[in-house]
């Protein structure tokens, strides 16, 4: 590699332009931008232009299933859209904000990597513009308002507190906060109830805000959330509270895209963060929309695996925004190919041909799954050191048998000269024959929506449902939501549920344990197995390398 310099040096030795020149690349003027300092800004919303939008190009950026630290869906999105520029293009990259949850856990940082980051990279990985603090303000409105109203002997709507399923949220792994109890310490400080935490990201209010396409839609959203049901069996949602107009009013600035840029000075919009094992994992529409409106070439990222973010995105995110990819990138490491293979942890920079080989099923049943959308997928090889020449040429040849193009991406090492063979080959899809269809139709009956992701991406033989997924399921039938999309909650280790099924497992089942509706955000989502909300931190968190000295300097993000 050029240097050993880490994620957050290289960021910091950059020479940052002021974003009034990054706008004037996409022709806003000035006085529509809302500045947050020098390099930060808000995009309004009147800049969103629906025929500008039918005539750009959208490309979705997705990951075969990801090792533990992920395989760079976010570099290679960041370099690409480097590339792209470098080739002559018009190209924006739009991106999910990071949650600070994963920043001090796991990953430390998520703003991409090496020479294929957003900046700046500390705004970007920590408070930012504030639409975190926004969603988690709305959010904790609502359950503050729930349970005054419970408390309320004026104005009370007689809600049954054993069945309200809505939940407080904060930005922050905290596992000792998923079961509380509230209202202990007398009756002046409310009803004791059962409640719990949820991390921002897995917010209704973080999904609403992603999904929504204007102020007045936000709105509606927020007041279909359902909160649960009276003693007498009716549903209560947060309308009947008359919570959305000051929810809203909370969200007036988290609604606007953000716009940053990236190492080589080009534009990236970067709006909403849910996860993809637990919620959509895309960013907003408007963000790209936005992107989509100001530039030719778009470059958006869905996260963890492609059975989880980017069938989210195909057939939830794009059939409610009238989306229409023109192109999809597969990113794949060699050490996820020996990860897959068989390699324990400590063997995943110790090159396998074997292994390689081994792995190969996981690549092949993403590509599978990919071309069902009518997408035939680019794969993205994101280069590491450990990678042999014999590795890759294997990979190589290995996709071109399928008749997929795989290019090395060294947008990590070298920025956007890295990743001009990856942009080219983008390009020629693009002009190419993809012609993008959802893989189900949102009015079948909700077994057959789940049946269908469940045996066509997963490759499970069978569904089966617990005895509470079933009544669950009564209530969405009740509620009369079954023409709502199918959002799974599922691992992201593994295309079944059972996190310890690598490669391409066969012969499983796939089991629903519960529903959770998204009536807001407009999906139902079936958990399956155990899926956690609210994460824990790791032994060794990754807030412990990270430090500020007395000139404000920031070092351990990475």
């Amino acid at each position: 590699m050029s240097d050993f310099k880490t994620d957050i040096q290289i960021a910091q030795d950059a020479t940052l332009s002021h974003i009034n020149h990054i706008a004037d690349k996409l022709s806003i003027s000035n006085d529509d931008l809302e500045l947050y300092g020098k390099f930060k800004a808000k995009l309004p919303l009147d800049l969103l232009n629906e025929n500008k939008i039918n005539n750009s190009n959208l490309i979705l950026v997705t990951a075969m299933t990801p090792t533990p630290a992920g395989e760079g869906k976010t570099t290679t999105s960041i370099g690409l859209t480097e590339g792209l520029n470098k080739i002559g293009k018009k190209a924006v990259v739009v991106l999910r904000e990071p949650s600070l949850g994963p920043v001090f856990g796991i990953k430390g940082g998520a703003a991409g990597g090496g020479y294929s980051q957003v900046v700046p990279m500390e705004d970007i990985n920590l408070h930012f513009t504030g639409d975190f603090s926004a969603i988690e303000k709305a959010n904790n409105l609502l359950s503050a308002l729930i349970d005054n109203n419970i408390q309320s002997k004026t104005r009370n709507l007689n809600i049954d507190p054993r069945t309200i399923v809505w939940k407080r949220v904060m930005d922050m792994n905290d596992r000792s906060l998923r079961d509380i109890v509230v209202g202990l310490g007398g009756t002046a400080n409310g009803v004791p109830r059962q409640d719990g935490f949820n991390i921002t990201p897995a917010s209704e209010v973080m999904a609403i805000l992603c999904m929504s396409e204007s102020f007045k839609d936000l709105k509606e959203r927020l007041g279909k959330i359902f909160v649960g049901f009276t003693f007498q069996k009716k549903p209560i949602y947060a309308k009947d509270l008359n919570a959305e107009n000051a929810m809203a009013i909370l969200l007036k600035d988290a609604i606007k895209p953000n716009l940053v840029q990236t190492l080589e000075g080009n534009p990236a919009i970067i709006h909403g963060g849910p996860f993809a094992n637990i919620a959509q994992g895309t960013n907003t529409i408007l963000a790209t929309k936005m992107g989509l409106s100001l530039g030719d070439y778009v470059v958006t990222e869905a996260g963890f695996g492609a059975d989880l973010g980017a069938e989210k995105f195909l057939n939830i995110k794009c059939v409610s925004g009238n989306l229409k990819p023109k192109a999809l990138v597969l990113v794949a490491t060699i050490r996820a190919l020996r990860h897959h293979g068989g390699a324990k942890k400590e063997e995943y920079n110790t090159a396998s041909l074997e292994r390689v080989s081994k792995g190969m099923d996981n690549l092949d049943k993403h590509i599978e799954n990919c071309k069902k959308f009518g997408l035939t997928p680019v794969v993205a090889i994101n280069a590491f050191p450990s990678d042999s020449n014999a590795e890759v040429e294997f990979v190589i040849n290995h996709c071109k048998g399928l008749g997929v193009k795989a290019v090395v991406a060294r947008g990590w090492e070298l920025g956007g000269d890295g990743m001009k063979d990856l942009a080219s080959a983008v390009v020629d899809q693009v002009d190419g024959h993809n012609d993008f269809k959802p893989l189900y139709d949102w009015s079948l009956p909700v077994k057959d929506k789940i049946e269908i992701i469940a045996k066509e991406i997963y490759g499970a033989d069978s569904v089966e449902y617990s005895k509470k997924a079933l009544t669950d399921l009564k209530k969405v039938n009740d509620l009369g939501l079954e023409s709502l999309p199918v959002c799974m909650a599922k691992t992201q280790k593994s295309f079944s549920d059972n996190a310890a099924l690598l490669a391409r497992p066969k012969g499983f089942s796939i089991n629903v344990r519960e529903f959770e509706f998204a009536t807001g955000a407009g999906f139902i989502i079936p958990i399956l197995g155990v899926m956690m909300r609210m994460p824990g931190l790791p032994a060794v968190p990754a807030s412990e390398g990270m430090d500020i000295d007395n000139n404000g300097k920031i070092s351990g993000l990475s």
